[in-house]
C-alpha cells in the first residue's frame, strides 16, 4: 500500500552503538540532517533508544522502548540504518533492532513495505564494511524494503572524519549526501504517486 500523502515524509534513523558519539551515530545524525534540508521531517533512535530485549515472536510481551520503536516505524516513510561492523556482519544491537520489524508483519503496510531504506556501515577496514553492508541490504530485502542504489561504508582506519570528529569529510559528505537524497525523493514519488492514483481508484470504485 502507499504511504498516506503529506508534504513531508518522516524519515525514521536507526543506529550507532552504546557509546554515544560513535562514528555511526554521527554518519547518521549528518545524514538525517540532509534530509531535513530536502524537505522531510527526521527521528533518530540510537544506543539506549534501541537497547531492547532480545526479540522474541512467541511472545507478545512488549516494552516502552520497544512499542515506541515499532510505533515509529509505522509512521516512517523511510529509514535509514547505520550500523557497526562487527565480526564481519552488522551488531547485535542493530539486528536485534531490525527483528522488531515483525510485530509489523500484519500491517496494511508490512514490514518496511513500500520505503527505501538508506544503509550505513563502519567498520575497521574495507572487508568487514562490505561484509556488513552485504549483510544489510539481504535483512531490507528480506523486510520488503528497498535498499538506496548507494550504500555509505565508512573504513575507519582511514579517517573518515575530521580531526576533531564534529564533521565528515568532503568524501564522505557527498556520499552521506547522496544516500540521504535517494531516499527522501523515493518517499516524495512515493507520495505523489499516491495522490495521482487515489482519484482515479476511487472513481473506479464508483463505477
Amino acid at each position: 500500500m502507499a504511504p498516506v500523502s503529506k508534504s513531508r515524509p518522516l524519515i525514521v534513523g536507526i543506529g550507532g552503538t552504546t557509546r554515544p558519539g560513535s562514528t555511526s551515530e554521527r554518519a547518521l545524525q549528518f545524514a538525517l540532517t540532509k534530509a531535513r534540508a530536502l524537505g522531510a521531517d527526521t527521528e533518530i533512535l540510537v544506543g539506549n533508544q534501541i537497547l531492547l530485549p532480545i526479540y522474541t515472536p512467541e511472545s507478545t510481551e512488549r516494552d516502552a522502548t520497544a512499542r515506541h520503536l515499532v510505533a515509529v516505524l509505522r509512521r516512517a516513510d523511510g529509514i535509514i540504518v547505520a550500523s557497526p561492523g562487527y565480526h564481519g556482519s552488522l551488531s547485535g544491537l542493530i539486528k536485534n533492532a531490525l527483528d522488531y520489524a515483525e510485530d509489523m508483519r500484519a500491517d496494511e503496510r508490512p514490514y518496511f513495505d513500500g520505503r527505501a531504506v538508506g544503509l550505513i556501515t563502519c567498520a575497521h577496514g574495507w572487508q568487514a564494511t562490505g561484509a556488513t553492508l552485504a549483510a544489510m541490504r539481504s535483512i531490507v530485502h528480506a523486510l520488503r524494503g528497498w535498499p538506496t542504489p548507494l550504500g555509505v561504508a565508512i573504513n575507519t582506519s582511514e579517517g573518515r572524519f575530521e580531526e576533531d570528529q564534529s564533521a565528515p569529510s568532503a568524501a564522505l559528505s557527498k556520499q552521506l549526501s547522496i544516500l540521504a537524497q535517494q531516499v527522501v525523493e523515493f518517499a516524495m514519488q512515493r507520495a505523489a504517486l499516491h495522490d495521482l492514483v487515489s482519484p482515479v481508484a476511487s472513481a473506479a470504485a464508483r463505477s
